[in-house]
């Protein structure tokens, strides 16, 4: 039944909070007692409430799990950018290599994997997990934030407080509406390729779809994988410093900003 008739984020806050105040009535009658604030942080009650440390955290946990993929980038940046000759070669060699062997793809990959994690073999953590208070930014928080944090809901807090915390939401709201907006900008030009909101740009498009189906179909698909492999990594000799056609052409593609009030 949990599967077929799931419960509401509503449903489950509701059962959280009921099993807290019995779990806390019941041990508040043991010995020794466990206080209801001991009971609510082990069933993290107060998760969904505001809180900026836990936002700062969250951050940064995100921020670590993507500094790998910023790794993978800038090194494929630097061979694209020819910053060290040989290894370019050597990427594009393998390249081609992969291009007209493609059974070797999936086997370098788990190989690839499989050498990963044997190597990290000894770096593998030696204790269980513990509380993690540079994780949790708790050593960095500022007085204000914490105290934010223990606030009651709703707050006990009056006058220039209240007012100086509501300005910090309203910054923050700020940012993310815009982040939003600027998600929103980005998805509305790709729909507009076919909206014929700007009749050259979709006429444009369209031909470029024309073309790009006849020389796909005519064109071998490993010969194709090499043409652009080569233009990808060619030498910066054969570049030039403005925006590429492609993302010119998208960054003047119309969107529905212009006409929000």
């Amino acid at each position: 039944m949990h599967y077929i008739h799931p419960l509401s984020t509503y449903q489950i806050e509701s059962l959280r909070h009921q099993s807290t105040r019995l779990l806390s009535m019941r041990l508040s009658r043991a010995e020794p007692t466990l206080r209801q604030e001991v009971v609510e942080y082990v069933l993290d009650v107060g998760s969904q409430l505001w809180s900026l440390r836990r936002g700062k955290a969250n951050a940064s946990r995100l921020m670590g799990f993507s500094q790998g993929l910023l790794a993978a980038w800038e090194w494929f940046d630097r061979i694209r950018r020819w910053k060290n000759p040989k290894l370019t070669i050597s990427v594009f060699i393998l390249y081609v290599f992969v291009i007209f062997y493609p059974q070797m793809i999936i086997p370098s990959v788990l190989l690839v994997i499989f050498g990963t994690g044997i190597m990290n073999f000894r770096s593998r953590p030696r204790n269980p997990p513990h509380m993690d208070i540079k994780l949790s930014q708790a050593d960095t928080a500022h007085p204000n934030d914490l105290e934010e944090e223990f606030d009651t809901l709703p707050s006990s807090k009056h006058g220039q407080i209240l007012t100086a915390r509501y300005d910090r939401l309203r910054s923050m709201g700020g940012r993310i509406v815009m982040l939003i907006g600027d998600l929103a900008t980005q998805l509305e030009r790709i729909q507009s390729l076919l909206s014929w909101r700007d009749p050259r740009a979709t006429s444009m498009f369209l031909m470029f779809c024309l073309v790009a189906a006849v020389v796909i179909f005519m064109l071998p698909p490993k010969h194709l994988l090499l043409f652009s492999g080569v233009f990808v990594m060619r030498h910066p000799r054969f570049r030039i410093d403005i925006p590429a056609l492609p993302q010119n052409f998208f960054r003047r593609l119309p969107a529905k900003a212009d006409s929000l009030l």
